[in-house]
């Protein structure tokens, strides 16, 4: 067994037409948050804590910033290969779970569907919860969204 731990943060954007994803899900009437790809914080932390699991690095080494084929990215198509590197790696998912951190907007009717789409993509159970920073800080200001995640995965067999 091995587990991993990722976290990513987000500022909000600028820019009025960018879309707020979440866990996979598009959460409408919310402003969009500033990245190279979708920046779905929620995806992003998976993606780490898997990877982290899998000792493969982080999101960032396989799908850079830098890379043009990765700008506007969507994180499902993170998600993919990063489930595809830790399938390659001979270990799959037993379980991950992730906790968003935002002050608004409110996510509790958004985080069965999240957790649906997280875990159809991952193959194993995906649980998310969010919670609030308490108005504390950057986050707590609604400058960005947070989001943490931790993954159990074992040696495929």
């Amino acid at each position: 067994m091995r587990i991993g731990h990722g976290i990513d943060v987000h500022r909000v954007s600028d820019d009025a037409s960018r879309s707020l994803w979440l866990g996979l899900v598009e959460i409408p009437d919310a402003p969009g948050l500033a990245g190279h790809s979708d920046a779905d914080v929620a995806t992003h932390a998976l993606c780490d804590a898997l990877l982290g699991a899998a000792n493969l690095g982080d999101l960032g080494r396989h799908f850079p910033d830098t890379d043009p084929q990765f700008e506007g990215a969507s994180s499902r198509r993170l998600l993919e290969g990063t489930v595809a590197l830790v399938a390659e790696a001979g270990l799959r998912t037993i379980s991950a779970d992730v906790t968003i951190m935002a002050e608004r907007p409110k996510l509790s009717s958004y985080m069965t569907r999240m957790s649906n789409e997280l875990s159809a993509v991952v193959g194993a159970l995906v649980t998310v919860k969010a919670t609030t920073a308490e108005g504390l800080g950057a986050l707590g200001r609604v400058e960005g969204i947070g989001a943490s995640a931790v993954a159990l995965l074992e040696e495929s067999t």
